[in-house]
């Protein structure tokens, strides 16, 4: 009988201090480019944030309308990744339809969505205070 081992699969896991930090840092940075070289919606929405992040420093009057416009356009990049994710993984399981994978790829699209209502919301109001109120 073979005899259990202590070894954890990820060695990640045996990191520790600024090795962890590092090695955690690159992993993140990894998953931003492949997002990018993987999905459109996110390449969509990474050019999006490009123009509307440096234009929430020019629309915002006060540090919380700036980093209230720029929070709700980053909100909708993390929504994708997340989707993305989870997309990703349902298809790992298995491509055939399933009951279940449809639903978390549709719920996954349904927090998309409500970022980017609550993006062009905000930015909505934002622009009618500044050109129209």
């Amino acid at each position: 009988m073979p005899t259990p081992t202590t070894e954890p699969v990820n060695i990640q896991k045996q990191r520790r201090g600024f090795s962890r930090i590092w090695h955690a840092g690159r992993y993140s940075v990894e998953g931003l480019v492949t997002a990018i070289q993987e999905s459109a919606a996110f390449r969509q929405e990474t050019l999006l944030a490009v123009v509307l992040v440096p234009a929430s420093f020019w629309l915002g009057q006060t540090w919380v309308e700036t980093a209230l416009l720029a929070a709700v356009v980053v909100l909708v990049l993390v929504a994708e990744l997340l989707n993305t994710g989870i997309e990703a993984a349902i298809d790992r399981i298995g491509l055939e339809w399933h009951a279940l994978s449809k639903m978390a790829k549709d719920v996954g699209s349904g927090a998309v969505l409500l970022c980017l209502l609550l993006c062009g919301g905000v930015w909505a109001a934002a622009l009618y205070q500044r050109f129209v109120a």
